[in-house]
């Protein structure tokens, strides 16, 4: 037998712990010693693997302790952890085993100090919002030119040296009425609020400023105010915030109908300035001048059409039409003659060609005379012909003649017609006094203005009774 190792012989007479089973006695006195317990400190190494749980040191100036945070309890967070941040968490007190390693397991984190003040604020914007009190549809407009304008905030503070200066420098005439409220401190929301219902009591403004200067968070928290942010909403006269600097978004200036970034923006926002009135006079004039090119644009491309319109049922062109169509039949007349002779001539010369053929000399005189005769029988049917057509064509001529509007007017007839219609006036009752009507002769056109109203008897004017 193998003699034993003194160091390794088993020694019954001493109580000697594995690591395990040290880490874990270790573990059950930390939880059985602890109850859930309060922390506070600064987030650093945090760690957010893809398991959905949330690993962080929480440290102070002296000492730091590892936390774990698990998925479960981190979906139930309102907030992303950062870090840096100061937070406020609930943990219990525990060994994490495998590492042998001192950590909180965190069941509840909220932000510390003002991360909470945030946290609060945004809680409560969230639900206005939802409510609809900072919807753009329920924001009032601002007067152009307010005949008075109400200024609610601290009567010695900055802010109202900031909006009585660009009020004057912008509008000098614009009178201002100060509403004394306080802008800081636990009574300040009630006191804006008082300031707010007295001005719509009293009606003297037609819009109001809200402002304040700069601060921290907690120097404009009578600014986040649920009431005050309901009481600007139910106000009658458009207010506009100016609070803090331009990085400073209160509840306020979500609720307000207009929000200047600072007390001077606001102040700009209701105040009309003299260059402003001058660039808006000079757009205005641009944007009369532009519709008013565009309605002299389309009249005249109307007056166009109507002019294109009228030519086509002048009578003029009525009779060029029918010029024309008198050429067009002239030509095929001369067309049909020429047809027509170059066929007799075709007939004829085969004959006379077979009678000089076979013809003896009496013959030939007989021929000779027949021919004569056949030539002037055809002159005389072809004169006959054409003073048959050529008296056709005077007959239309002259029916042409008597039925076109020129001739009438030749004999000293007018055609009257009313403007600017243009209707043709054939009763006295169709242009009262005062029309405007035109009178075409044949050698051209009078225009004159109705006086007097006539009666006429039209057999009176012929010689009938």
């Amino acid at each position: 037998m193998t003699p034993t190792t003194p160091d390794l012989a088993l020694d019954f007479t001493r109580d000697i712990y594995s690591v395990a089973r040290l880490a874990s006695e270790v573990r059950a006195v930390l939880d059985g010693s602890f109850p859930s317990i309060w922390v506070r400190g600064e987030i650093s190494n945090l760690a957010l693997p893809a398991s959905g749980h949330c690993y962080f040191s929480l440290k102070d100036e002296a000492a730091q302790v590892r936390c774990a945070m698990f998925r479960a309890k981190r979906l139930l967070l309102g907030f992303r952890p950062e870090n840096g941040q100061q937070v406020l968490v609930r943990a219990r007190v525990t060994l994490y085993e495998a590492r042998g390693d001192f950590q909180l397991v965190v069941e509840h984190m909220e932000p510390g100090g003002e991360g909470a003040l945030r946290m609060e604020l945004e809680r409560l914007k969230r639900r206005l919002a939802a409510e609809g009190l900072f919807a753009e549809s329920a924001k009032r407009p601002l007067p152009a030119f307010p005949c008075q304008v109400g200024l609610i905030t601290s009567p010695t503070g900055a802010a109202v040296h900031d909006l009585l200066t660009v009020l004057g420098r912008r509008c000098p005439a614009l009178p201002v009425l100060i509403y004394p409220a306080q802008v800081q401190g636990t009574a300040a929301a009630a006191s804006l609020v008082a300031a707010l219902t007295l001005a719509n009591q009293r009606a003297e403004c037609d819009v109001l400023i809200l402002a304040r200067g700069g601060g921290s968070l907690e120097d404009l928290n009578a600014f986040n105010d649920e009431s005050l942010a309901r009481a600007i909403r139910a106000s009658r006269i458009p207010v506009v915030s100016g609070v803090g600097h331009e990085v400073d978004t209160t509840i306020a200036d979500l609720a307000a109908d207009r929000r200047g970034a600072t007390p001077s923006a606001a102040a700009e926002l209701v105040a009309p300035s003299a260059e402003h009135l001058g660039q808006r006079v000079a757009a205005l004039r641009a944007r009369l001048g532009h519709l008013q090119g565009r309605l002299i644009e389309g009249a005249g491309l109307r007056l166009a059409a109507v002019l294109r319109q009228l030519a086509l049922l002048h009578p003029a062109a009525r009779l060029e039409s029918r010029a024309q169509r008198l050429d067009e039949l002239d030509r095929r007349l001369a067309e049909a003659m020429q047809r027509h002779l170059r066929g007799a001539r075709a007939r004829l010369e085969p004959r006379a060609l077979s009678l000089a053929a076979v013809s003896p000399a009496r013959r030939l005189g007989l021929a000779a005379a027949s021919l004569d005769g056949l030539r002037a029988r055809l002159h005389w049917a072809q004169s006959r012909a054409l003073g048959r057509l050529q008296e056709r064509l005077g007959r239309a001529l002259t029916g042409l003649d008597a039925r076109s509007p020129l001739a009438t007017l030749a004999r000293g007839y007018a055609i009257v017609t009313r403007l600017p219609d243009g209707q043709i006036l054939r009763d006295p009752a169709q242009a009262p006094p005062g029309t405007r009507i035109e009178a075409r002769l044949a050698q051209g056109v009078l225009h004159a203005v109705v006086d007097s109203p006539a009666s006429v008897n039209p057999r009176r004017v012929f010689g009938r009774k």
